[in-house]
């Protein structure tokens, strides 16, 4: 595909700290940062005018999907639109909490698991043509999935190894110590239909949201949230490039895992990336070899092929310096741009100034902070402010995204719908691929080719209508 549809959902963990006030539950939080989506848009699960969709899901997360994007600069700003819409709500709510008597502050974290237990997921998707043979793409996807954590990787601190059950999954340190990955250890199965009651690398449920004849979505889950826009660049670019040579055909050679769940929990605890997975035909390889050999097979690709966008060259780049950080062992050529590399050389220079260890609570909470979206308090926007962490989009680019739906793709359609229905003060309903007017559901307007940017049928349903006085608030 010359182009390709992406998107990410994110999960948020919410917290309420209440020190001295009255509490409340995590489902009250949530309802006071969701009342003026509920008073906007008459539900907790509604889609904006920036094509995305924003709403609750099970166990009160509030969950943020992206409109569907077609260039990585559309994807990461529309990813980071959606920390800017939530730091918003999270502000209303703070505010009438407080005229409601309620003096605590709500937290609002873009990680991956809380103390409890308890895992928020980063889920990516990705339209393929419906003639990709399935069984050949996870069978070659899943082992990069589960070593791309070496440049995708957010990074964490495992104060307490045995949560993780290490007689089950034997290599993983039984001491404190850093890891690639937020995600890895929560990892229960390569392939799955389902998202909850087992956590999946890869996603089977066949959603395409665009005809179905002719694309199908691949739904990966095991990805960690990222907060640097630089490794989103290198997260989503190097998958796109790994799904562009699946497609054309490309032998990337059978390096199925003989243990999967196993070796993304092996992988995330190997900060060298040298200890040796096991493969199903008997061989034995390192996370970091099974990478380098996917991009050696990208770069070889694009050399025969040309890059696809302007972008490739920044994605193969990034990729290469991440992998000869872990192999020299010399993180500084990434620590403004890697998540995980961020993480670690600030933790280092925190525990080595106050003689802390790995199991230090200070540092756990550090962990936690650097998710916090919250502009001026969050750890990672910190460091951003004082040039610690790189950029890839501008404040610009984000602000507009948080109001504009992507130009290239059918988002634009459903924004520009969503926008003058309110305006003329019209009741609608809206989808992935579906837009009515209440009061004609018969005139329902579908739009299954994801790539649609105009829709005459849309502007002439629209223009039957006359515009009402009162807009829609």
């Amino acid at each position: 595909m010359d182009r390709r549809i992406m998107g990410v959902e994110t999960e948020f963990g919410i917290h309420y700290s209440h020190p001295g006030t009255k509490p409340l539950t995590p489902e009250e939080v949530a309802r006071y940062l969701f009342r003026p989506v509920v008073e906007w848009g008459r539900s907790s699960n509604v889609f904006i005018p920036n094509g995305s969709r924003l709403y609750l899901d099970v166990g009160s997360h509030p969950e943020y999907a992206t409109a569907e994007c077609s260039t990585l600069p559309e994807l990461i700003a529309t990813d980071k639109a959606g920390e800017l819409i939530m730091h918003r709500l999270v502000a209303q709510a703070q505010e009438q909490m407080r005229e409601d008597g309620f003096e605590g502050t709500i937290y609002l974290y873009k990680n991956n698991a809380d103390s409890q237990g308890n895992s928020f997921g980063s889920h990516e998707n990705y339209l393929l043509q419906r003639s990709t043979e399935f069984r050949r793409l996870s069978e070659s996807l899943i082992p990069f999935l589960i070593t791309r954590q070496l440049m995708c990787g957010s990074g964490a601190v495992i104060a307490d190894s045995t949560r993780i059950n290490p007689d089950s999954h034997p290599g993983i340190p039984e001491t404190p110590h850093f890891a690639f990955s937020h995600r890895a250890d929560y990892v229960q199965e390569g392939i799955s239909s389902s998202t909850t009651r087992t956590r999946p690398i890869i996603n089977t449920r066949d959603e395409p949201h665009a005809d179905a004849s002719q694309y199908r979505r691949l739904h990966v889950i095991v990805g960690d949230s990222n907060m640097s826009e630089t490794t989103q660049m290198v997260r989503f670019g190097s998958t796109d490039l790994m799904l562009r040579m699946i497609e054309a055909g490309v032998p990337l050679k059978d390096f199925q895992l003989d243990h999967p769940v196993q070796a993304i929990r092996q992988v995330s605890h190997d900060l060298t990336g040298t200890a040796t997975l096991r493969l199903r035909n008997g061989r034995r390889m390192s996370a970091l070899h099974l990478q380098e050999h996917f991009l050696d097979h990208a770069r070889t690709f694009i050399d025969r092929h040309g890059a696809h966008h302007e972008h490739v060259p920044a994605v193969l780049e990034l990729w290469e310096r991440a992998l000869a950080a872990v192999r020299t062992q010399d993180f500084s050529d990434i620590d403004t741009e890697i998540d995980w590399a961020i993480k670690h050389r600030f933790y280092q220079q925190y525990a080595a100034r106050h003689g802390l260890g790995w199991d230090a609570a200070r540092l756990a909470q550090l962990d936690l902070s650097y998710h916090d979206i919250d502009p001026d308090r969050g750890l990672f926007n910190l460091l951003t402010r004082r040039g610690a962490a790189a950029r890839w989009v501008t404040d610009a680019d984000i602000e507009y995204a948080a109001e504009n739906a992507p130009a290239s793709t059918r988002a634009a359609l459903r924004g520009h719908f969503i926008r003058t229905a309110r305006e003329r003060g019209l009741e609608y309903t809206v989808d992935w691929t579906h837009m009515k007017l209440n009061d004609k559901p018969i005139c329902t307007v579908m739009v299954k080719d994801p790539f649609a940017v105009t829709s005459d049928q849309m502007e002439h349903l629209l223009e039957c209508f006359p515009r009402c006085a009162t807009p829609l608030e």
